[in-house]
Order: structure tokens, then C-alpha cells, then sequence
């Protein structure tokens, strides 16, 4: 019985997002209520188990996502995002320009927030497809492919954040799994299928052309790299690093402090705070403001977050994650396709990639225990899933059509598949990386 209420909680969920367009946030606590309610929890316990799972769930999180958003916006503002696109364009010429394209967008996308990504790279996008007169969908796909496994995969992008924090996963070695994921993903779903998008006929709208910092503006190739990928270096750097620190003594205490990502976070964005702001003489009042505004990016999530929390924790002490657990175990699947196919099926009924893995993640956190399998995997088992074909129902999708100002045809036809190929082909890598970790 018990499966059953669950099975019709989800469905209201879906139905709060999609046909009565509820904010995400408030249908999490809604439903995470009817729940506890209709699974018999003490109604006083309903509600200390919202706040005990919001909180410990947040708690774990909103430094290194806000600190994310802080530090993606000021290499946007800095211009650091466009200058690394004009130098990778030299480098690589007309020939290979999918490839620059591709390889800016995965740079930038690491410390960039998705919606922010994807408003910061069409104008660049447009402005290479003007000077050069090619399909600008074209040159867009193999740069989006990139934003959207950077934001499926790695850390420190909300979803994968949070589901690190959920599945009890590393979350360095996620990161370095991730990487190993994300390189054929967008190789395959960006320069290789973007060949079959040349007779697309895009008609980008002016007002997303966008504008340009002029040359002697910019930042230096060196620092606009450093900064943008210092959070990977820094997170990459201290996983690789943490087997060979002591078990005890002061010296092992400072240096698992700073390798903790919270404080690595921090630590990133303090040194790019200096290197693409102050030094760039930029006013620390100005610097300030884009961090502010950066908040505003991400608040939301902040909250979808919390409200997943939530409903995690409310099949936590209803016991009911026992019985989930129970018949999972059952089915006889592969965890790591089950992980896929959970946000896979919550992507394509609610769209939202971060909901997406978010939902997989309350209910697939309560079975860890059961499975032998690294968990850093199951997250990206479940990012890969949560990135499914996104269509109608995905904010994305309207996104990419109003941009390129395509049909709904050719918006399934490109984006929608680029997706789908990413989500595919990062099962088929974390199964194929499953057998040799």
C-alpha cells in the first residue's frame, strides 16, 4: 500500500509542475505533506521531518552552489568567458570552429549556472556565425551539448551537487568520473551530429547578438582559464590528494579542511574575486553587485532543492524507503540503469533536469546501502537520466526555439535529440566505467 501512495504522490508532483504550473518548490512541500499525512506519520512529525530535510539538505549545499553562481557570473561580467571563446577561435580556425565552440563551452560551463550559460554563449554563437555566414545551429549544438553535460555531471552545478550530497557520494571523484563521462558525450552530441543540422535554417533574432568588451578590456587568456577552472583544479586537485593524508595530527586536520569543497569554493571565488576583479580594475563595489545578482539565479533552485529534501526525508522516518528499497531490490536491475531510468521518467513528465535528479535522488537515496556500486556512478547514473529528452514541458527547449528562432520541428530535430544523445551515450560511459572502477 504504501508503494502505491508514493506511486500517486509523484504523479500529483508531476501534475502540480506541469498542468497546473505550481512553482516546483511549493509542489515539493505539498506533496511531501499529503505523504507523510496519507502514510500515517503523526501530523506534528509531517512537519518536523519538512524542516529536518530541508535543512540538512541545504545545509551541505548552499555555499558551493552560490559560491558557483557567484564565481560563473563574474567571468561572464569580466569578460574572461569572452575572451577565451576569441583565442580558442584563432587557434582553431574556420575548419574546427565546432570544435572551439565545443571546447569554450564546456570551460565556461563548469563555473556557469545553465540559464546563465546558455544567455552568456547564443550571443557568442551568433556573432561567430555572422563572421563566418554559417548555420547557426549548426555552430550552436556541439557549445550547448557542452553546457548541458557540465550541468548533468559535474559539480559544482546544483543537480549533481545535490545529488553527491544525497547518495553520500565523493564529490571528487564524481568530478573526475564526470569528466571521463562528459568527453565522448559531447563530442558525440555536438561536432558529430551537428552535421546532420547544416540545412536548418535559423533566423537568430537581432536583440541576441549580444555586445562585446573591447580587446584591451579583456583579461588574459592565462587568467580567464586559471579562473574559470580553478574550482576543478582546486576540487580535482584535493580528491587526488586525500588518500595520501594522514589519518590524524594537526597537519591531516588543516589540509582535509582545505580540501573540503565548501572551503575550496571559497577559496576560488576569494582568488578570482582579485584576479578578474581587482586586478582588472574593476570596483569592489561593482564586483559586490555581480555577486548579488548572481544570487538571484539560483534562489530557486536553493528552494526545488529543499523541497526534494523534504520529501526525502519524509520516506526516511515514515519508513517507507524501507519497502521502496525492498522491492527495488526485487526487480533484479542493474542500479545503475534504475537510477537512469527514475530521472529519465521524472525528466520526460516534468522537464526540469534538476528536479529531475533531484526526485530520483529521494527515492533512490534510501536504497544505497543495498547496492554494491560506487556512488559518485549512481549520480551520474542519474544526471544522465534527468537530461532525456527535453521537449515541451522544458524551459529549455522554448529557450533554444525563441533563440534560434526555429520551428518546434527543427527544435526537436537539434536540441531535443542532442539531449537525448548525451543522456544515452553518458549511460553507456558510466556502465562501460562501472566495469573498470
Amino acid at each position: 500500500m504504501s508503494l502505491i501512495i508514493i506511486s500517486i504522490c509523484i504523479v500529483i508532483l508531476i501534475l502540480l509542475i506541469t498542468q497546473f504550473k505550481i512553482n516546483p518548490f511549493l509542489a515539493f512541500l505539498i506533496v511531501s505533506i499529503i505523504a507523510g499525512i496519507w502514510l500515517g506519520m503523526d501530523l506534528l512529525t509531517v512537519i518536523q521531518s519538512v524542516k529536518n530535510g530541508m535543512g540538512s539538505l541545504l545545509g551541505g549545499l548552499v555555499i558551493v552552489i552560490v559560491t558557483g553562481a557567484m564565481l560563473g557570473k563574474l567571468v561572464a561580467e569580466s569578460g574572461a568567458a569572452q575572451k577565451i571563446t576569441e583565442e580558442l577561435m584563432k587557434k582553431f580556425g574556420t575548419r574546427y570552429i565546432q570544435w572551439a565552440l565545443m571546447i569554450t563551452g564546456f570551460i565556461i560551463g563548469i563555473p556557469l549556472f545553465y540559464n546563465v550559460g546558455f544567455v552568456l554563449v547564443v550571443p557568442l554563437i551568433f556573432s561567430v556565425a555572422y563572421r563566418f555566414k554559417l548555420p547557426a545551429v549548426y555552430l550552436g549544438i556541439p557549445m550547448l551539448a557542452s553546457l548541458s553535460v557540465t550541468h548533468g555531471f559535474l559539480p559544482p552545478h546544483p543537480s549533481p551537487t545535490a545529488l553527491v550530497a544525497q547518495l553520500n557520494a565523493d564529490l571528487g571523484r564524481t568530478l573526475q568520473y564526470g569528466f571521463l563521462v562528459a568527453i565522448p558525450c559531447v563530442i558525440i552530441a555536438g561536432p558529430i551530429f551537428s552535421r546532420t543540422l547544416k540545412n536548418i535554417n535559423a533566423k537568430p533574432l537581432e536583440i541576441f547578438r549580444g555586445s562585446t568588451l573591447p580587446s584591451n578590456e579583456l583579461p588574459s587568456l592565462a587568467n580567464s582559464v586559471f579562473s574559470a577552472l580553478l574550482p576543478v583544479i582546486l576540487l580535482g586537485g584535493t580528491s587526488l590528494f586525500k588518500p595520501l593524508i594522514p589519518a590524524s595530527g594537526t597537519f591531516s586536520e588543516i589540509l582535509r579542511f582545505i580540501s573540503d569543497e565548501n572551503i575550496v569554493m571559497m577559496l576560488a571565488l576569494a582568488v578570482s574575486t582579485y584576479t578578474l576583479g581587482l586586478s582588472m580594475k574593476m570596483p569592489m563595489t561593482k564586483v559586490m553587485g555581480i555577486y548579488s545578482d548572481s544570487v538571484k539565479d539560483v534562489a530557486m533552485i536553493l528552494l526545488i532543492i529543499a523541497g526534494a529534501g523534504a520529501l526525502k526525508q519524509i520516506l526516511v522516518d515514515s519508513k517507507v524507503s524501507e519497502e521502496i528499497a525492498a522491492a527495488l531490490i526485487h526487480l533484479n536491475m542493474p542500479p545503475l540503469i534504475m537510477a537512469w531510468l527514475v530521472a529519465a521518467a521524472i525528466r520526460l513528465s516534468i522537464g526540469s533536469a534538476s528536479v529531475a535528479g533531484l526526485t530520483a535522488a529521494a527515492i533512490l537515496a534510501p536504497t544505497m546501502s543495498n547496492y554494491d556500486v560506487d556512488p559518485s556512478l549512481m549520480v551520474l547514473a542519474a544526471g544522465a537520466g534527468s537530461l532525456l529528452f527535453s521537449h515541451v514541458n522544458d524551459s529549455g527547449f522554448w529557450m533554444f526555439k525563441e533563440y534560434f528562432n526555429v520551428s518546434i520541428k527543427d527544435t526537436i530535430r537539434s536540441w531535443s535529440v542532442m539531449e537525448t544523445i548525451v543522456s544515452v551515450v553518458g549511460l553507456v560511459c558510466i556502465l562501460l566505467l562501472n566495469m573498470v572502477v
